[in-house]
Formats: C-alpha cells, structure tokens, sequence
C-alpha cells in the first residue's frame, strides 16, 4: 500500500513537471485564470463519469463545506499563483521554488501534529533538494529580468499545496480519490471559469489556434484530471511528506520538456540531479532496521 503510494506520487509529479513547461508554453496566449479554467474544466469532465460509475462512496454532507474550501484552495488559488508564476521566470526556477514543497510539508504536518519530523524524512528532503539544485544550475543562471517575482509566486502556490497535502487525507480516506477530487476539483473549476468569462476569456479563446488547443487539451487530460487523481490516491495510501517528496521529480522532467518546447538548456547535470532525487525518496520512504519513522 505505501509503495503504491509511492509511485501514483512519483508518476503524478512526474506528469505535472511537464505541465510546467506546457503552461509556460501557452502563458503568453492565455491569462492564468483561463488557464485553469481549462485545465480543471476538462479534468472535472474527466474524472466526473468515472466518480459516477465507480463504487467508491461520495464525500458525505457533513464533509462538504471542507471539501469545498480544500478545492477552492488547491484548484483555484494554487493554478492561478502557479500559472501566474510561469509568466515571470523559467520553467527551472519556478520548478525549484515548487520543490521547496516536501519541506513546506514536512513542517506543517508537524506543528499540526499529522505527522512526526524524523531526521530520516529531513535528511531525504535535504538530497532530493539538492539534486534538484544540481540538476538545474544551468537553467537557474538563465532568467528574464524580474524573474523573482515568479520565483515567490511559485512559493506562495507551495505554500497551498501543503496546507492541501496536510489537510485532505482524512477527506479521501472517507470518500476515495476519484470522487474526493472531482468535487474538490469541480468547485475550484467552477469559480475559475466564472473568473475568465468575466475576465475577457471568451476573446482570448477566439484568437487560439491549433498549438493552443492541443496544449489546453493535454494540461486538461493529463495535467489536470490524472496528475491530481494520483496525488490524491497517493495521499490515500501514504504519508503527506512522502507524497510532497516526490515533487523533486517535477523540475528535473520541467527541465527536459522545456529544453524541447521553449528551447531552455539542458545540460549533463540534469542526470546527476535525477539520481540524487531518487536517492532522497528512497531514503525517506524507507525505513532503518524495518522500522517506521
């Protein structure tokens, strides 16, 4: 069960590194609210059908207000700060700002008592963390001028997710992944889209051409209904630290699709980097001696 929790985490983050790069991609043509609007519009359409057919139990009433204000969290402030962010530096340094997550976690969890500071969590968070550094020194020197804009955008949109990581796992512990994150998904959504139609969405949307629908469509499917349905089936299945861990894996796949998209370097570094971060979630998800920490 936690290494299947594990890996849904891996893969999540993994997936939404690339959405990184492809929001960075289209943020020029479509303010951050737009964004998410499609992003979470068409991964609310995806996950709904499968929430109704499934046997997994809807968040119960007395859950809902909770539900609601977790998702206007996650999926209404953190994409607009997170798309926002892109618009002011690179895909490399927003990804390494986002990395600060597991920390962020790790911190939160232990002053709201949900889970115990272990020096083995914080020495894996510390070796990821630095694999990431690592990984993307030569994309760090390589930044638009008030890049640090960007860089406390994505901090703030850290600071978010965290509260988000802590705070939903008894919600999907009592519901399930898929419904938990529709709703939740549903509500942060909806308030995006009345946001961009009030906010000259509809005349950005008249001026897309195919490269700007494909992508939308791509951050919608992948970025947005299966990156966050794993997210939400690793918090079911292990820690939130463990989980928060695994977004040092989102810069370094960033890095890669964005040399290919937005032709940002790439260097041998980026290797290195990846070994040091698999290295960091290997030694915190594992435990010394057989026992859990």
């Amino acid at each position: 069960m936690e290494l299947i929790g594990v890996i849904a985490a891996v893969a999540s983050s993994a997936i939404g590194g690339a959405s990184i790069a492809l929001t960075r991609f289209v943020v020029t043509d479509a303010d951050p609210f737009l964004i998410g609007a499609f992003r979470f519009g068409i991964g609310f359409a995806l996950l709904l059908p499968l929430a109704c057919l499934g046997r997994t139990r809807w968040p119960a009433r007395a859950d809902l207000p909770a539900v609601a204000a977790l998702g206007l969290l996650f999926f209404g402030m953190f994409p607009v700060l997170f798309n926002a962010s892109l618009a002011y530096t690179t895909a490399a340094r927003a990804s390494l700002a986002l990395s600060t997550l597991p920390l962020l976690t790790m911190i939160i969890a232990a002053l709201l008592g949900v889970e115990p500071l272990t020096r083995r969590k914080l020495a894996g968070v510390c070796i990821s963390t630095s694999g990431v550094v690592i990984a993307l020194t030569s994309g760090l020197a390589y930044a638009p001028a008030g890049a640090w804009r960007g860089d406390l955008l994505m901090l703030a949109a850290a600071v978010c997710m965290a509260l988000y990581n802590v705070w939903s796992r008894p919600y999907i512990a009592r519901s399930g992944a898929i419904p938990f994150t529709c709703v939740a998904m549903g509500m942060g959504g909806a308030v995006l889209i009345v946001i961009a139609l009030c906010n000259g969405g509809p005349a950005q949307v008249k001026a897309f051409g195919p490269t700007q629908w494909w992508t939308l469509s791509l951050l919608g499917a992948f970025g947005g209904a299966l990156t966050f349905y794993l997210w939400a089936a690793a918090l079911a299945r292990t820690t939130p630290t463990r989980v928060a861990l695994s977004v040092t894996v989102n810069p370094i796949v960033a890095s890669i699709v964005a040399a290919f998209l937005l032709a940002e370097p790439l260097q041998w570094t980026i290797g290195v980097g990846l070994l040091a971060v698999m290295i960091g979630i290997l030694f915190a998800t594992t435990s010394a001696g057989r026992r859990s920490d």
